[in-house]
């Protein structure tokens, strides 16, 4: 009985030191958030990134939208914005005996961003962030065929814009349209954009 008492205090003190530890843990990262530390507020958002790259397709969340996701870099922080980019590829299926796309580079760039977006504003911990910009590429092919990185998508999310959408309902097309993502043509073809400008002084504005 002793020892049974032993054991379950010995693991009741483990627990609340492992607790502590990561209560400071979490103290220390928030407090240099606040004091406006990039060099903090990047090691965070590039260790978010890493564990999106390294977990598995979420329930319910198609396979080439989670790619597309794990696919982030990070470019740029402020101390209330961050830069991302990342990659799209349209989708393809098998009808009759010919492969053909389904969805386009472009429209699977406005779920990505869609979905990235609200990813950095609210999922990486203890970082608050007033701007996300997403910039959307996808490989063109030149008469040669080499295959060239080239953007397609380009939007400055502010959190004053979306904090009160309806994350499940708004479609991807909806929200690049509020939130005014640069990109050109509707149709099939693919047309290549300048991402839109980045600097310090801007994204701190907002």
């Amino acid at each position: 009985m002793e020892w049974g008492i032993l054991v379950i205090v010995l693991l009741l003190l483990f627990t609340g030191f492992v607790i502590v530890q990561e209560t400071a843990r979490q103290m220390h990262w928030r407090g240099l958030v606040e004091s406006g530390d990039t060099e903090a507020i990047r090691t965070l958002i590039e260790e978010q990134i890493e564990a999106w790259q390294e977990s598995r397709v979420p329930r319910g969340t198609p396979t080439l939208l989670w790619h597309g996701v794990q696919s982030a870099e990070l470019l740029d922080v402020t101390s209330t914005a961050a830069r991302v980019s990342c990659n799209a590829e349209g989708e393809h299926a098998l009808v009759g005996d010919r492969r053909v796309e389904t969805s386009t580079p472009l429209a699977e760039g406005m779920k990505i961003t869609k979905l990235l977006a609200e990813m950095l504003l609210y999922d990486v911990p203890n970082v608050k962030l007033d701007q996300a910009q997403i910039d959307v590429y996808t490989s063109f092919r030149d008469e040669n065929g080499r295959a060239e990185a080239r953007c397609i998508l380009s939007t400055a999310v502010l959190r004053k814009t979306v904090e009160h959408i309806d994350w499940e309902e708004t479609e991807a097309t909806d929200f690049i349209s509020l939130t005014e993502g640069r990109f050109a043509g509707n149709g099939d073809a693919l047309h290549a954009v300048e991402p839109i400008t980045w600097t310090s002084s801007t994204a701190e504005d907002g």
